[in-house]
């Protein structure tokens, strides 16, 4: 576990337990973090096949390849922590999968109800995964990683907030030749994913600077607590927007043989969802930043 804020009980023994049993069956044969990230992948990506039929059978199907590729998702994570092999490279597929995963769902789905809404089924579904699920999936993993980076007050024990910054400076210091070539394409990807995090949180920008500028990554205690206390709350909020509730919309969505309802779902509760934990979270960082500029505004 990377910490007990955030992970709910669901997420414990649903897809964390049999996940960690996953890691150390793989760590028994010896097989890398990234191997099993690409298994996850393949295995996940096949959903939107079984998802395309109008047959509960045939969707199950799609639903049990859903789940196992999630615990094999939760499982990459805990085998790299485990035998000390975490990697860029490794991080950037693993939250990749998920993206990939919910692209072959969206596809199956919009072809699949294509016959009975028309054309407009596109661009919704284009709008409920582009713009909704994909901002919401990027926002629920920034503030996790905010909240994990006070938790551990910056030391690396399971905090993985990157700035995008370094991530430039080292994309421009790579070369277009044999040997870095692909690691300068998927530096220069995560470093644009990790600024349009950055570009989404204004408030909490500043006050990480000011208070980065002030103390370094040893943050005071006070402080990290305080925050913590601010933060924890919103964890279940992305929880929420994550996998667990989201996935849980969808395989009622099919059970009931409207899948429709889970694009509509996605826009009317999840992205109000993420405006309001956005909200909360820039206004208490906006708290902190004028505390620690001396002014009460």
């Amino acid at each position: 576990m990377k910490s007990e804020d955030t992970e709910g009980a669901f997420e414990l023994y649903v897809t964390r337990t049999p996940g960690y049993l996953w890691a150390l069956f793989f760590r028994a044969l010896h097989i890398h973090p990234i191997t099993v990230t690409l298994l996850s992948i393949v295995i996940g990506t096949s959903c939107g096949f079984f998802f395309y039929f109008d047959s509960l059978k045939m969707n199950a199907i799609g639903m049990l390849l859903l789940v196992w590729a999630n615990w094999y998702d939760c499982a990459d994570g805990q085998l790299a922590r485990m035998t000390n092999q975490r990697t860029l490279i490794g991080r950037i597929l693993d939250g990749a999968g998920g993206e990939i995963w919910f692209l072959s769902i969206y596809l199956g789905l919009a072809f699949r109800m294509y016959p009975v809404y028309g054309w407009w089924i596109w661009p919704l579904l284009c709008y409920t995964g582009f713009l909704c699920h994909a901002r919401q999936a990027a926002l629920a993993d920034y503030y996790r990683n905010i909240h994990l980076w006070f938790l551990f007050s910056g030391s690396g024990n399971g905090n993985e907030l990157d700035r995008s910054a370094p991530k430039f400076a080292h994309y421009r210091e790579l070369r277009w030749k044999r040997g870095e070539w692909f690691e300068k394409c998927y530096t220069l990807i995560y470093a644009l994913y990790t600024r349009g995090q950055e570009w989404a949180t204004p408030e909490f920008q500043r006050f990480f600077t000011t208070a980065t500028a002030l103390y370094g990554t040893q943050f005071p205690d006070d402080l990290r607590q305080q925050f913590r206390q601010k933060s924890r709350p919103l964890m279940k909020y992305c929880n929420i927007l994550t996998f667990d509730a989201r996935v849980g919309v969808l395989f009622l969505s099919l059970i009931i043989g409207l899948p429709l309802i889970f694009p509509l779902f996605e826009i009317i509760v999840f992205e109000p969802l993420r405006l309001y934990m956005r909200h909360r979270h820039e206004t208490f960082c906006h708290e902190f930043y004028n505390e620690l500029n001396g002014n009460g505004e």
